[in-house]
């Protein structure tokens, strides 16, 4: 290998090297997006969990005391 090729391979390298950097910084860029997005997501979720909890205790709760009414009814008579 001459000079001027070693020097051109060095050179190809480089510029590789500068895209493979460039590329990398956009790609964390994007992942670090993503995860703020992801962490916006789950707490919306998160939310609407303990939404459908709530509902779910409310439910049983009027579950239970219709049962309890509609058994003491039918004891009465």
């Amino acid at each position: 290998m001459g000079k001027n090729n070693l020097e051109e391979y060095r050179n190809s390298i480089t510029v590789h090297l500068v895209r493979i950097c460039s590329d990398v910084e956009h790609i964390k860029d994007k992942v670090n997006k993503n995860n703020e997005h992801l962490e916006r997501i789950n707490g919306r979720l998160r939310t609407a969990e303990n939404n459908i909890t709530g509902i779910k205790s409310i439910g049983i709760t009027l579950y239970a005391i219709i049962g309890v009414v509609l058994g003491w009814l039918g004891i009465k008579q």
